[in-house]
């Protein structure tokens, strides 16, 4: 059946050949694809009921972390016992089921002991406190604690999924095996700050929650709408323009949405038609959505809030974390963006006409709506305040921007939803963070974190290339699915201390760079790669075909974090001054041109099999920070590019000749 079509206008420019059932098919995708998007329908009374206690929560959140010094044990179990609730009041069983106003009986059974469990903790938190390791002798504390780990467990597996879950149930089972008894497992998960209430869901009870609801208000002040009009009034009048503007504008609204495959759907609805119109394959258009939105996810000064959960876990100033990170971000898209422009340049691909795209004066008018994002990063930067305190000034700033913006206005309807879409958006987070924290408890009870490095080091046998290799594997398997915040959470209690051990040499730094992009890229590496899946479906394409272009397209993502890891210098540690951060961000972009080329096949002209290989090592040796190899891979590439326009050039007079 032929699709039905429409001229469309948005955000500055027209496009057409667009789907009229485009948002059907992204509210589809995302249904399949970001398990945050299965939850119940509630229609009339409950769901205003729901929407009320989701307000609720938000609003608990932000004044607990901002001013309240309840004890601990009582804090964190009332959190995560509001958590269980509010997730199971979200989530069904499986997906699919959309019986509106509908809760089966199991699911309230889940709903009441899941919670009831936390709160019971925190209505007996000092008995618990009390009784110590005795706590194991007490049958209503053991039958609370094992309710209260299925719940959550069966919670994890209905809004991030199995991955995480599967590597949590075989670190139980191998901490079963080891001889412990499970009581005393109970009591180290349930009833210590070794298990479930470890460091990840202490940093989100103290300030990740806050940022994920200064997101949605973030989201609602109309910022997104501004970042994608800016990529286009910067980059969409360039060669392969709508690809250019999907890493642009990707890289903006990545950096603070936190969900690389939600930002997927979101922007390529928009950028992977206009893509496929201009030319490029589906596969490829799909792809690049989904790499630059991923890639959001390590983008300076915000990198999905990871940039302040970064300063937490490694004690470094925000500030450090934040200009540490800007060289590997650059590189990150500067690959993509080559690659995007090389594309464009094979297939002989124009920009958007000037006349479609916004104009600059327009938006100098609407720069007031970065203040909240400025605001942040300031309070934070500056240490004037706690990040909980200065997320929600920055969340004050968000409201009043947002009352300011003619176009999308924040009125109080919208004012509750952005109140009720943090609650909701926190919830996936603080689960995949509780089971991290299963996983963490498991593996300091058994004592296996000594084991693992000894088995990394053992199969390394002394070569930390292998070892990093390694780590990379448990990193990507990991992070499959998980939300960027949760993501390294999960990441620095498990993958970081192990590169940090001093037998393989790495820095605290470069560990937790490291072990943060592979956790990250998870989402665009095969076969689990759920935001080139989506961006599969959006653009119609081989979902395999397109995870595989994807990895190509961020090749930076798994190179760099290499090179940082042997020479820390490309992160702006034990620099000797100004000239050496020139030659090494010079050589570093120039490297990742050649690397780009090289994979795409294509520099001047088409590049034989044999001059790709020389020219992507020659990239290699200039990414690679030191004066030997910059000289190297210069040599390696400017003798191709030499090659590459005199047979250009030698084309040209014989067809002028001919």
């Amino acid at each position: 059946m032929e699709k039905e079509k429409k001229e469309h206008k948005h955000h500055g420019f027209h496009f057409s050949d667009v789907d009229v059932g485009t948002a059907a098919d992204v509210e589809a995708v995302m249904k399949k694809y970001d398990r945050e998007s299965n939850v119940r329908i509630w229609t009339g009374t409950p769901k205003l009921l729901i929407r009320l206690i989701m307000v609720a929560f938000s609003l608990y959140c932000i004044i607990d972390a901002v001013f309240l010094t309840t004890l601990p044990e009582i804090r964190l179990s009332v959190f995560m016992g509001m958590i269980i609730f509010l997730g199971f009041l979200t989530f069904p069983v499986k997906k699919g089921v959309e019986k509106p106003n509908h809760m089966p009986w199991y699911d309230i059974i889940l709903l009441v002991l899941g919670s009831g469990a936390f709160f019971f903790y925190a209505a007996n938190a000092m008995e618990a406190i009390r009784l110590s390791a005795r706590i194991i002798r007490e049958p209503i504390f053991m039958v609370a604690g094992i309710i209260g780990i299925i719940a959550l467990a069966e919670l994890c597996r209905r809004c991030v999924g199995l991955p995480i879950l599967i590597v949590s149930a075989v670190l139980l089972i191998y901490t079963f095996c080891t001889g412990l008894d499970v009581l005393q497992v109970v009591r180290t998960l349930f009833y210590t700050t070794n298990g479930i209430f470890s460091a990840p869901v202490q940093v989100c009870v103290k300030f990740i929650v806050i940022f994920i609801i200064f997101g949605a208000f973030l989201e609602r002040s109309g910022v997104a709408d501004f970042f994608i009009r800016f990529a286009n009034a910067a980059v969409g009048r360039f060669s392969g323009g709508p690809a250019k503007v999907a890493v642009v504008a990707s890289a903006l609204e990545g950096m603070a949405s936190g969900s690389s495959v939600a930002n997927t759907v979101g922007s390529g609805s928009i950028t992977i038609p206009m893509m496929k119109r201009m030319g490029y394959k589906p596969e490829f258009a799909a792809a690049v959505e989904a790499a630059a939105s991923t890639g959001g996810q390590i983008m300076p000064p915000i990198m999905g809030a990871a940039a302040f959960l970064m300063a937490e876990f490694t004690g470094e100033p925000y500030g450090t974390i934040a200009v540490r990170a800007i060289l590997p971000a650059i590189l990150y898209f500067t690959g993509i963006f080559i690659a995007v422009h090389l594309e464009a340049k094979k297939l002989g691909m124009k920009g958007i006409p000037r006349d479609e795209l916004p104009k600059a004066k327009d938006l100098v008018k609407e720069i007031y709506l970065l203040i909240p994002l400025i605001v942040l990063i300031y309070l934070v930067g500056s240490n004037t305040f706690t990040m909980a305190y200065s997320a929600t000034i920055a969340i004050i700033a968000a409201i009043i921007v947002g009352a300011l913006n003619r176009k999308e206005r924040l009125t109080f309807s919208r004012f509750l939803d952005a109140l009720e879409n943090g609650a909701r958006s926190s919830i996936t987070v603080v689960v995949a963070c509780g089971i991290a924290g299963v996983i963490a408890g498991c593996i300091t009870v058994t004592g296996l974190a000594s084991k693992l490095l000894g088995a990394i080091v053992a199969l390394s046998a002394g070569h930390v290339i292998v070892a990093l290799f390694l780590t990379m594997i448990c990193c990507i398997i990991l992070g499959m699915g998980v939300p960027t915040t949760a993501n390294y959470c999960i990441m620095a209690a498990t993958c970081a201390p192990i590169l940090m051990d001093p037998s393989l040499g790495v820095s605290k730094m470069a560990a937790h760079f490291f072990v943060f992009y592979f956790g990250i890229v998870a989402d665009i590496t095969p076969p689990v790669a759920l935001a080139a899946y989506a961006g599969a479906a959006i653009a119609k394409s081989n979902p395999m075909k397109t995870g595989l272009t994807a990895t190509k397209l961020a090749i930076a993502a798994f190179i760099v974090p290499y090179v940082f890891a042997f020479s820390p210098q490309m992160l702006f540690i034990d620099v000797s001054g100004p000239i050496e951060i020139v030659q090494i961000c010079i050589s570093a972009l120039c490297g990742l041109f050649g690397v780009a080329a090289a994979l795409n096949g294509f520099f001047i002209r088409k590049i034989p099999t044999l001059l790709r290989l020389i020219l992507f090592v020659g990239g290699l040796c200039m990414i690679i920070p030191g004066t030997i190899t910059d000289i190297a891979g210069l040599v390696m590439i400017a003798l191709i590019a030499l090659y590459q326009h005199m047979m250009e050039k030698r084309e040209r007079n014989t067809a002028i000749t001919a």
